[in-house]
């Protein structure tokens, strides 16, 4: 999947209406997320941020009853298109989720997973393989310390660790977008702080829209912010503007904690 070269979005909704059996848990979101930053959604629990989330990859389909309606282009393609594989629109919109979940593999094979699972065996040599997890390991800084280690299995890392390998795991399928679901809710301090300098490093290689509760989080990594509240978006802006001269007066309100 490839985005137009004059689209400035590499994610874009229209009127995007989803329900849980009846319940409707987004009403008319529209926004465009810009290619190489890295966009924020906050909100209070249950207002719908990683419901949105989820629609980019279509992960939500795997909970049960849901229903969607209005648009949602990924690099220019309708991902409800008849043409579009739910496999390669994953491949393209990686994800990583609250809780680090290394596979009970090696870390060397974490790696490898999704290349040898797309991939035709016969383009996989030994060669090919150890380069995708030395490049892979060293985009998310985890070389260094992991090149002795490839045979170590991958559930007796550190915590901060396992969550770094299950994005070094999306990196050799190249994706253009990463989803990240809370990804430092499991983390102390120090993780935190590895995972968002690790944030950091990645932007503007990649597309990064990240879920948090974290205010001050939303603050230091992302280049603009959604506020959405009762499955609605409030407000998009650049994430200076928005905490600092919120439009709307619920931004406002939650930016100074009267709810949520």
């Amino acid at each position: 999947m490839s985005a137009p070269a004059a689209s400035p979005f590499a994610i874009e909704t229209r009127a995007l209406n989803l329900w849980y059996g009846s319940f409707q848990a987004l009403k008319g979101v529209t926004v465009g997320i810009r290619h190489g930053q890295i966009t924020s959604l906050i909100g209070p629990s249950g207002c719908g941020k990683t419901t949105l989330l989820r629609c980019f990859n279509r992960v939500n389909e795997r909970y049960g009853e849901v229903r969607t309606t209005g648009d949602i282009e990924v690099l220019g393609r309708n991902i409800y298109a008849a043409d579009v594989s739910l496999i390669e629109l994953r491949r393209s919109v990686g994800m990583v989720f609250q809780r680090p979940n290394p596979l009970p593999l090696t870390v060397y094979e974490n790696v490898v997973f999704a290349l040898r699972l797309h991939t035709p065996g016969r383009q996989l040599t030994r060669p090919t393989l150890d380069e995708a997890v030395e490049r892979a390991l060293t985009e998310t800084g985890l070389w260094k310390d992991l090149k002795d280690r490839l045979r170590t299995r991958a559930t007796d890392l550190q915590l901060e660790q396992q969550q770094k390998l299950c994005i070094a795991r999306l990196l050799p399928l190249r994706p253009d977008v990463i989803l990240m679901d809370e990804p430092c809710s499991a983390l102390d301090v120090e993780g935190t702080r590895a995972i968002e300098d690790l944030m950091a490093e990645l932007r503007g290689r990649y597309t990064i829209v990240i879920v948090t509760h974290s205010m001050a989080q939303a603050r230091r990594v992302s280049d603009e912010c959604i506020f959405m509240l009762l499955g609605e978006l409030v407000e998009h802006r650049r994430t200076a503007e928005l905490f600092l001269v919120p439009q709307d007066r619920r931004t406002a309100e939650y930016i100074e904690g009267r709810y949520g």
